[in-house]
């Protein structure tokens, strides 16, 4: 299947990734975090990310786990290896999404032209993410930095979301 590519201004398509999401209870996420060698959030609505890996807390027992695409048998191999015997699920769901950048100073702006949450620093910080809506489409949206977001978009609403994008930047353009 292509991959989606999209180029604006303060909004690009990242490389494709290995996207794993990881169910289970504390004893779970411990296991997982051992064997992936990636601090795993406990705290709500946080990633944490290390050597090129990342863990996005998603909900209680639930965590969007991001490697190289090139991992991804490996880590999944290595996972149900560690956590045998421990109520589980791991589903590779790396088909089903691929990411988007936004950044720049107008990245809050543009998100904020579909999204409804409060994208102040002070209220959604560097490290921060979640589950939201960019229009009408679900995404999963991470702070990377101040002014660098990564969104998770299922790959059946990329072309909308891209399009949405593309006409946030020219509406904020007229504006400016």
């Amino acid at each position: 299947m292509p991959e989606l590519s999209f180029t604006g201004p303060g909004c690009t398509t990242l490389p494709p990734t290995a996207c794993l999401v990881l169910r289970g209870a504390l004893a779970v996420r411990t296991a997982a975090a051992q064997a992936l060698h990636i601090p795993i959030p406990e705290q709500p609505c946080r990633a944490l990310e290390q050597a090129g890996r990342a863990a996005l807390w998603l909900g209680p027992d639930e965590r969007l786990l991001l490697l190289s695409r090139a991992e991804s048998l490996d880590a999944i191999d290595a996972l149900e290896a560690a956590l045998h015997g421990l109520p589980h699920a791991v589903v590779d769901v790396s088909q089903r999404q691929i990411a988007l950048a936004v950044s720049g100073a107008l990245a809050v702006p543009l998100l904020n032209a579909g999204c409804p949450l409060d994208l102040d620093p002070l209220v959604f910080p560097v490290g921060a993410c979640t589950r939201t809506l960019l229009a009408k489409a679900e995404i999963v949206l991470w702070r990377r930095q101040d002014e660098e977001f990564q969104l998770q978009v299922w790959r059946s609403l990329a072309a909308y979301v891209a399009q949405f994008l593309s006409e946030a930047v020219r509406d904020l353009a007229t504006v400016a």
